[in-house]
């Protein structure tokens, strides 16, 4: 496994082992020892997936202290443009929206770090995302925000969102509880 830095600090663009042949293919997307040596220790407590259609966002979502947990998230089917919003307001780069392309091809992953917000929007006809998380789901400390109210163009209008998701505050009224 390869661990590519990204402009947040603590998050990784994950490049999976894979092999491929006439059968199909393999993909390993986590290994303890590989994560504790090269990025941090992170400790799966969940794991689940999602599937969405075309023209689908999901987010930005993420769990206050003390249920703040890291993530790594994969495309296993389909592709989706995954985005992540570092919270951390001692972060030099608080606010800021990042994204990253994840599909079936690239067998890439993201590994988002405590204090970040996750999103994702489906261009494709269908795909699926895997989670791996580090703490156990907490109902109570589960939030988000707004995906419209960040100063980022997303190259989409009105997509498809859960009530939950269009009733999110905006970041303008966030107060972050996070620190790097």
């Amino acid at each position: 496994m390869n661990f590519e830095a990204t402009g947040i600090p603590d998050c990784y663009v994950i490049d999976s082992f894979h092999q491929q042949d006439d059968r199909g293919g393999f993909v390993k997307t986590y290994h303890s020892h590989e994560f504790s040596e090269k990025v941090f220790d992170f400790d799966v407590k969940e794991i689940y997936y999602t599937w969405s259609k075309r023209h689908v966002f999901r987010g930005f979502h993420f769990q206050l202290p003390p249920h703040a947990h890291a993530k790594i998230v994969f495309c296993n089917y389909g592709a989706v443009i995954d985005y992540v919003v570092d919270l951390r307001k001692d972060s030099n780069v608080y606010g800021k929206v990042f994204s990253f392309e994840l599909n079936e091809e690239n067998r890439k992953g993201i590994l988002i770090p405590k204090g970040c917000a996750h999103g994702f929007y489906v261009p494709e006809e269908q795909s699926m995302l895997t989670y791996l998380v580090e703490t156990e789901y907490a109902p109570d400390y589960d939030t988000g925000l707004l995906w419209s109210s960040f100063d980022y163009d997303f190259n989409f209008d009105a997509p498809l969102t859960s009530e939950r998701d269009a009733n999110f505050d905006g970041f303008e009224n966030f107060k972050s509880p996070f620190n790097k």
